[in-house]
């Protein structure tokens, strides 16, 4: 499952938008301009959201910046340090910024019967195969963390289950806290939070005990509250045990708070 990649002909940025009212440092495209060295024009920023979450998917985004056009867009950071407002406004200038865009996104059942790790993999790679369907060949990607998730496993695990589409056969590299300071990461985050963000919102009408147009799928009280009393819907991650404080993966008490804003 995968949105519709957005390609754009032109990487040169669009008009710059007024800066994020945050005291942090904005990221840039410094590191990223790095890999010219190697000979690399078109890099992916990847960055994955509510990985986390107890109920709904697992979104991954990927921005491309090509690394000889490419300038600065303002406002931009790390979708945790966004309020909802503002990572609305910003969605369509990254995807119109990008070279190309896309997310995709791993339900909570393969979350539940591959394991986490590979459905991140299953959906970046969807989202990979979007950017490429748009006829956009990234040379490298950069990933946000300190683990290559994206990449094909070498050997599969009991629990890993073979990828039908096209998997990511760049060079990846990753980088801690590349969402912070690495403006392609960071504009991949907003795009996949933007995203998710609005499946949950869509799931909540079906659902709407489960407060997720607030939550957002994670662990808040008032959500395992409503576990506790009318138990799991097919949205959540039922192999997580999810009550009894064995709550697994669950995000920092910041990205939590700001998933509710």
């Amino acid at each position: 499952m995968s949105s519709a990649v957005q390609a754009s002909p032109d990487a040169k940025a669009r008009p710059a938008t007024k800066p994020a009212s945050r005291g942090t440092k904005a990221p840039t495209l410094k590191h990223e301009r790095t890999f010219k060295a190697q000979g690399i024009r078109l890099l992916a920023g990847v960055d994955e959201v509510g990985r986390g979450a107890l109920a709904g998917p697992v979104s991954v985004g990927i921005a491309v910046v090509d690394l000889e056009r490419q300038k600065p867009l303002a406002g931009v950071r790390d979708s945790k340090l966004l309020s909802p407002a503002e990572r609305e406004r910003l969605d369509p200038l990254v995807r119109r910024w990008s070279v190309a865009s896309a997310v995709g996104h791993a339900t909570a059942g393969e979350i539940d019967s591959l394991g986490i790790i590979a459905a991140l993999r299953l959906a970046g790679t969807r989202a990979w195969g979007s950017i490429l369907g748009a006829g956009v060949i990234p040379e490298a990607v950069l990933l946000d963390g300190s683990h290559n998730w994206l990449s094909p496993a070498e050997q599969l695990s009991l629990f890993d289950q073979p990828v039908l589409e096209a998997a990511c056969e760049a060079p990846v590299h990753t980088k801690v806290k590349a969402d912070m300071q690495c403006l392609s990461v960071a504009a991949a985050s907003v795009i996949a939070k933007v995203e998710r963000d609005r499946m949950m919102r869509e799931l909540h009408t079906e659902y709407p005990d489960y407060g997720w147009d607030i939550n957002k799928g994670y662990a808040t009280a008032a959500h395992r509250n409503v576990l506790r009393a009318a138990g799991p819907t097919p949205h959540h991650r039922v192999s997580w045990r999810l009550l009894g404080g064995e709550l697994q993966g669950t995000e920092s008490p910041d990205e939590e708070a700001q998933d509710q804003a």
